[in-house]
């Protein structure tokens, strides 16, 4: 009876034994899932933008509507030949609609009346290219026209750089690379190495004037610039070997 209890012991105590092993290799398994290393990688570049937009206004008042109105017929002509003189094609011209309001005629005390002292119209007009030093030297040329009794009011200057789709796959490449040598530096000093990767996130482009610092969680897009510099981030998590 005593050597049936002892085997019977004996067994409870195997299965106990296999189960607390069985344990150990699950806890051991799910540690070392988690043996891994996040690390952010950059890249960037420096790039010239490819393309540039002028948007500026004519603007004119007249006692009437007509009035104004035909002013500004004949100061567009004028406007368009003065560009393509400066080297633009005619297709590189857009004009839109223009807009317009009556100005009404306002007593000593400050009181608006209703009656009309003079229209307001303002023209707007585009002028594109890709030679953005052309459209940098009209932004500031352009102004010149005021000279001839046109009142212009021009805005800054807009350029665009076109191939950031292509660039990106090469860049988040760049910053995964400089995830993985951080990464490794990290962990030089522990003997431990580099191993797989199991994710990468990429972060926003940043797009800024070349000696900029700025940054922004959604991102930035510079159209002030014409060198620009485009900053990838990627935030990368290796397995520790």
């Amino acid at each position: 009876m005593f050597e049936k209890l002892e085997k019977f012991q004996l067994t409870i105590l195997s299965i106990v034994l296999a189960g607390g092993l069985i344990f150990a290799t699950s806890l051991a398994t799910g540690n070392l899932s988690k043996d891994v290393i996040t690390v952010t990688g950059s890249s960037y570049k420096t790039v010239t933008s490819d393309s540039g937009r002028l948007e500026f206004r004519i603007m004119t008042r007249k006692p009437t509507k007509a009035q104004a109105y035909e002013t500004i017929t004949k100061q567009i002509p004028q406007v368009k030949q003065f560009i393509i003189a400066k080297g633009f094609n005619e297709s590189e011209i857009e004009i839109k609609a223009p807009n317009g309001y009556y100005t009404y005629k306002t007593l000593p005390n400050g009181y608006n009346t209703s009656q009309i002292e003079y229209y307001n119209i303002s023209q707007p007009m585009y002028v594109s290219s890709k030679d953005v030093q052309k459209i940098k030297e009209l932004s500031t040329e352009l102004q010149t026209l005021i000279n001839k009794g046109i009142d212009i009011d021009a805005y800054n200057p807009e350029y665009f750089y076109s191939k950031l789709a292509d660039d990106k796959v090469e860049m988040l490449g760049a910053a995964t690379k400089d995830a993985k040598e951080r990464a490794a530096s990290m962990l030089k000093a522990t003997n431990n190495r580099v191993g797989k990767i199991q994710s990468v996130k990429m972060g926003v482009f940043q797009i800024t004037p070349v000696d900029s610092t700025n940054v922004s969680d959604m991102g930035i897009s510079d159209t002030s610039s014409i060198e620009k510099k485009i900053t990838s981030v990627a935030n990368v998590t290796f397995r520790i070997k």
